[in-house]
């Protein structure tokens, strides 16, 4: 598997879920409000984070001794069953969305959907912490590669999610679809967390 499709396929399945940003997302694409502008926000926020994550381990791998990798590791490992429970739970939990219509300016928009990116902890956990410990061990050649990957991931989806929003229903949005697309996340997120298992084993 090359690295491009790995930081693609990670990237979609970090990325996949009804969070707060994306139900944002959601009902502009109803309302049909600056839906490319918040799009290409979101986009643009998620390269400069996942590549910010990417080098910021790149930076410090001098530092990382036997134990400090360990850690992270442990870490990651912790992050990635929380993770897989989240989505486990998401299976049985209803996510609203807003309807109604209130127009807003082009200022409060982007004031918004900045507010919904980075003061979001799940954008820094999955795109810093996340991506950038998972590829630390990476060469630089396919850290590229790997946060090209998760990018395009990132501009695929919101784009997807927001001029797709109009055909979707509130039925639509809790139904088996996404229960079905969650059910393959966790399947992916267990074999990567088995992967970070056995490095945590060859550590020890």
């Amino acid at each position: 598997m090359s690295f491009l499709v790995l930081g693609f396929i990670t990237g979609f399945s970090l990325i996949l879920a009804i969070g707060a940003q994306n139900i944002f997302i959601i009902e502009q694409g109803l309302k049909k409000q600056y839906v490319f502008l918040v799009c290409l926000i979101c986009s643009i926020s998620d390269l400069i984070l996942i590549f910010l994550g990417i080098f910021l381990f790149e930076y410090f791998k001098i530092y990382f001794t036997k134990n400090v990798e360990l850690i992270f590791n442990i870490l990651l490992f912790i992050f990635l069953i929380y993770f897989i429970y989240t989505k486990v739970r998401s299976l049985y939990k209803r996510s609203e969305i807003n309807f109604e219509y209130t127009k807003l300016s082009l200022k409060n928009i982007i004031i918004k959907t900045l507010g919904f990116t980075y003061l979001n902890p799940h954008v820094y956990s999955d795109t810093v912490f996340f991506l950038g410990n998972f590829s630390k061990n990476f060469l630089i050649a396919q850290k590229f590669f790997f946060g090209m990957g998760a990018s395009i991931a990132s501009f695929l989806f919101f784009f997807l999610l927001g001029y797709l929003a109009k055909f979707f229903s509130n039925n639509l949005i809790n139904s088996k679809v996404w229960k079905t697309i969650n059910f393959f996340i966790i399947i992916f997120m267990t074999v990567l967390s088995s992967y970070v298992f056995l490095d945590i084993i060859d550590l020890i």
